[in-house]
């Protein structure tokens, strides 16, 4: 774990010229063209880049944000976010399950209302075997719980504890996932909603293959079917009535905003390095020169400059400020994150555009970092769910005109 915590401290967080591959490490180095190596790969067959993973593990990065106590790293949101957009630039559909696991582990660390034996069994195994944990939430009817509603999926009680039915959408990570925090309500007269920690072997699970998504083609973001799944007593977590469920806090909130950016800044990163290439090299017959000489090109790449410039400091703000402890208003997390993301699809768009056919055609890489960027926008929240929320919050502040 020293070694992976080495590797991301001395992240440069300032600017877009510094975010290339000078960023990274020696240390990293082979494991990202590794995986970038294998993004092509998992991009053509849509499959689960176990072996991306797996080098993570061995790296000790999926551990990065479990307790020191237990063998993690400890580390805060400015060096999972680092982390997260340093392999965003090789495989954004591998950085998207880290982003899952970095949060979700981190979020346990803090989270009381798990039982302590619990936390431990889950953060020991993702440090000793690299096991994955994730958040299960959106509902084929319910879509996104964060727009309202009650689940479908349903717990009751028996002997020991419960049982659990329901089906979930767009579970990333799921063929590698270890644990599943699943959202559910019970059966109960008014019911009462909570998560509950499902361990991802016990029987009635069923991981149906519906992934085939225009990017991030690996990440594994499949439906999974519950069917009477038994849960001991003490993995289930903060059953409430519904309006009492405390759902993510402002803390959570900044955490999920800047590791979904740090994913889309990293393919952002990744089309920036491409398209500086391909212009330093092109040299057309009737320009005599390279494309890089040509003065409304340049414009061209100082505006991706300015975008990525613009979210290395916004994440860099944001994660000193909620490691510090003054963590923003989730509202204004949700802002960020829409910049963010609106700022990677920008920078992607430009790059594409500069690149003519070449950045249509399935030979070179920029095709797909397109395609993955596009994913940046329906995360939540979307633009307009953060927009509206922030507006609702200025319009009821005290003393607002």
């Amino acid at each position: 774990m020293v070694d992976a915590m080495n590797a991301f401290t001395g992240i440069d967080h300032r600017g877009a010229i510094a975010g290339t591959d000078a960023r990274s490490t020696p240390a990293l180095t082979p494991m990202l063209a590794a995986i970038a190596q294998e993004a092509a790969v998992r991009d053509r067959d849509a499959r689960f880049p176990t072996a991306s993973i797996a080098r993570l593990h061995r790296a000790g990065v999926l551990a990065l944000t479990v307790p020191i106590a237990l063998g993690g790293g400890g580390a805060g949101l400015t060096i999972a976010a680092g982390a997260v957009r340093q392999i965003g630039q090789a495989c954004p559909a591998t950085a998207l399950i880290l982003a899952m696991q970095l949060g979700k582990q981190a979020a346990l660390g803090r989270d009381e209302d798990v039982p302590q034996a619990l936390r431990e069994r889950i953060g020991s195994a993702a440090v000793t075997e690299g096991a994955l944990l994730n958040a299960l939430r959106v509902e084929p009817e319910l879509g996104s719980p964060t727009r309202g509603g009650l689940p479908a999926t349903t717990a009751w009680r028996t002997p020991g504890g419960w049982r659990l039915s329901g089906h979930k959408r767009y579970a990333t990570g799921a063929p590698g996932l270890r644990w599943m925090d699943v959202l559910a309500r019970t059966d109960e007269d008014p019911a009462r909603l909570g998560r509950f920690f499902v361990e991802a072997e016990t029987r009635g699970i069923t991981i149906r293959d519906t992934w085939n998504h225009l990017g991030l083609r690996a990440s594994g973001s499949h439906d999974v079917i519950f069917e009477d799944v038994f849960i001991p007593d003490d993995q289930a977590v903060g059953l409430a009535p519904a309006p009492l469920f405390r759902g993510n806090d402002a803390t959570q909130a900044a955490w999920n905003a800047l590791l979904i950016g740090a994913v889309y800044t990293g393919v952002a990163h990744a089309a920036r390095r491409w398209i500086i290439g391909f212009l330093r090299e092109r040299t057309p017959s009737g320009l005599g020169a390279p494309l890089a000489t040509i003065d409304g090109v340049q414009e061209k790449v100082g505006a991706i400059e300015g975008l990525l410039s613009a979210n290395a400091r916004i994440t860099e703000a944001m994660a000193a400020a909620t490691d510090s402890g003054r963590t923003p208003e989730a509202t204004e997390a949700g802002l960020a994150k829409v910049t963010l993301a609106e700022n990677a699809v920008r920078a992607v768009k430009i790059a594409v555009s500069l690149a003519g056919n070449h950045g249509h055609d399935r030979a070179y890489p920029l095709e797909r970092h397109w395609r993955d960027v596009q994913c940046a926008r329906v995360h939540v929240p979307t633009e307009d769910a953060a927009r509206r929320a922030a507006g609702r919050r200025a319009l009821a502040q005290d003393g607002a005109p």
